[in-house]
């Protein structure tokens, strides 16, 4: 039976064993939250219980100097010019 889509997919029996999950808040507290997580490692074992992969992770939230604005603003005026862009080129190679 597949699974319904938000829910795990049924672990085969030979996958060894289940990976071992660390996650770290803000505020450098133990969590089981990955949406609150800014950093962890998660290893996930062979079915000899030795580490096959180590995956490690940190978010960093940094200010750009140079910025005057938010990022989402940037971004979003970044998308407006490359759109307009794209329409002065459609309507160049429409006219000629």
């Amino acid at each position: 039976m597949a699974p319904v889509d938000g829910e795990p997919k049924p672990r085969r029996p030979d996958a060894g064993p289940l990976p071992r999950v660390a996650y770290t808040d803000a505020e450098g507290r133990a969590t089981d939250n990955p949406a609150a997580a800014v950093h962890g490692e998660i290893v996930e074992y062979d079915g000899h219980g030795r580490p096959r992969r180590r995956t490690r992770f940190f978010l960093a939230e940094r200010d750009i100097s140079w910025l005057s604005v938010s990022e989402p603003a940037f971004l979003i005026w970044v998308l407006v010019t490359l759109m307009a862009a794209w329409l002065v080129i459609g309507l160049v190679l429409r006219l000629t």
